[in-house]
C-alpha cells in the first residue's frame, strides 16, 4: 500500500483551534466497521454501544508542559522541546536556536540553568543543573506543547483541557485525544452501568506528528514510545473476552499499548518502548472495538483506524464527516468504530 491511499481532502477551517464548551460537547460519528454504515450522534451517546461487562481500556499518560524558552548567556533565545523525561534532571530534547547549539552551552530560565551535554541526531540530552528539578523547571516556565495544526499560543485554558480528567503519570508531550471527551460525570455514568475500566500508561512522543515520508508504508520507520501494561489490566482483559465481552480501546495510544502487549499472541505484562506499526492487514488480538479522533490524511493514525474497520470504509466516513462538518484533530469531534 502507499501512502497517497489514505489521503483526504480537509478544509483548514474543520481543524479545531480551541475544544468546545463543555468536553461532553463533542460530536460523535459511530461507524460499523462490518456494514460501513455510519450514523451522526452527540459524545455521550457513546453508552449505547457499551454494554454491562466490557471494558474501556483508557490511557492515564500525564501532558508535561514540555515547550520552555529561554536564552543564552548572548542574550539570544532557545526554544527547548522535551521529547522524553529520562529522569527529573535529565530529559531529550530538540533545540532550536538562530545557529546550532553547542555541547555545554547554558540556558537560562532567569535563575535557573539547562545546558544539552550531548547529541543524537537532531535530539539533545540536556542536564538541569544545581538543585534545579526538571519538574520544577517546567512548572515555572513551561508551556502547553499544542500540536502544530493549532496555530495559536497556549492559553491558560490548555493547562486542563489538553489533558484527560484522568490523567495520572507524567511523560507526555501530545494528549491522548479521544480520551478528552470524557468528564467525571460521563465516567460515573459508565461505571453505573457496569461497564469496566482499565488504565494503561503510554507516553504519547512528538513523533506521533511525524509524517509518512515513504511511498511504500512498509518503508515506513515507526517512532518509539514507552508503554506499561500492568499485570492487573492484563487480568482485566483476560477475564473480558472470557465471559465474551468486549474490549474497547479508548485512542490509537490504547490500541498500541494492547497489542504491543499481546505480540506473543496473548497479551502479557510489558513495560518498555513500542514501534508497533499498524497497517491494514494486520490482525488484532485484543481490541475489538475503537474510539478515536479525526486524524490527520496519510497518518500513522488513520492507517491504524483503516486496519480496524478497512480502508474504504474509514476513507467513506472521513468524507462523510467532511460533509457534515465535523472538527477535526486534537480537540475535534471522535469516532466510534463499532
Amino acid at each position: 500500500m502507499k501512502k497517497s491511499d489514505f489521503h483526504f481532502d480537509l478544509p483548514k477551517r474543520l481543524i479545531a483551534q480551541h475544544p468546545t464548551q463543555k468536553r461532553t460537547q463533542s460530536r460523535l460519528l459511530a461507524l460499523d466497521k462490518i456494514t460501513g454504515k455510519t450514523k451522526d450522534l452527540h459524545f455521550p451517546d457513546i453508552l449505547q454501544f457499551l454494554n454491562s461487562g466490557d471494558l474501556l481500556v483508557f490511557n492515564n499518560t500525564k501532558v508535561i508542559p514540555a515547550r520552555l524558552f529561554g536564552k543564552k548567556s548572548t542574550g539570544g533565545k532557545v526554544e527547548v522541546f522535551i521529547e522524553r523525561l529520562l529522569d527529573d534532571k535529565s530529559a531529550i530534547a530538540f533545540l532550536k536556536t538562530s545557529k546550532t547549539p553547542k555541547l555545554g552551552m547554558p540556558i537560562y530560565f532567569d535563575d535557573y540553568l539547562l545546558k544539552p551535554t550531548a547529541r543524537k541526531g537532531m535530539f539533545y540530552l540536556v542536564e538541569t543543573q544545581d538543585s534545579c528539578s526538571l519538574t520544577e523547571l517546567m512548572d515555572k516556565f513551561g508551556h502547553m506543547p499544542l500540536p502544530p495544526y493549532i496555530q495559536r499560543d497556549d492559553e491558560q485554558a490548555d493547562s486542563d483541557r489538553y489533558q484527560t480528567v484522568y490523567a495520572k503519570e507524567k511523560g507526555a508531550v501530545a494528549a491522548p485525544t479521544a480520551g478528552l471527551h470524557f468528564d467525571e460525570e460521563l465516567l460515573k455514568h459508565i461505571k453505573d452501568k457496569g461497564i469496566n475500566s482499565a488504565f494503561v500508561t503510554l507516553h504519547v512522543g512528538a513523533g506521533t506528528f511525524q509524517p509518512v515520508k515513504t511511498d511504500s508504508i512498509n518503508d515506513h520507520i515507526m517512532h518509539k514510545e514507552w508503554l506499561q501494561v500492568s499485570p492487573e489490566v492484563v487480568d482485566l482483559v483476560k477475564q473480558t473476552k472470557a465471559k465474551g465481552n468486549k474490549v474497547i480501546a479508548v485512542g490509537t495510544t490504547a490500541v498500541r499499548c494492547l497489542e504491543t502487549a499481546a505480540q506473543s499472541g496473548e497479551i502479557a505484562e510489558y513495560t518498555g518502548d513500542t514501534n508497533i506499526f499498524i497497517y491494514p492487514g494486520y490482525p488484532f488480538k485484543v481490541v475489538d472495538s475503537l474510539l478515536t479522533n479525526f486524524h490527520l490524511p496519510e497518518s500513522t493514525l488513520i492507517m491504524l483506524v483503516s486496519a480496524k474497520c478497512g480502508r474504504k470504509n474509514t476513507l467513506n466516513a472521513y468524507k462523510h464527516a467532511v460533509k457534515k462538518e465535523y472538527r477535526f484533530f486534537s480537540y475535534g469531534d471522535a469516532m466510534f468504530i463499532s
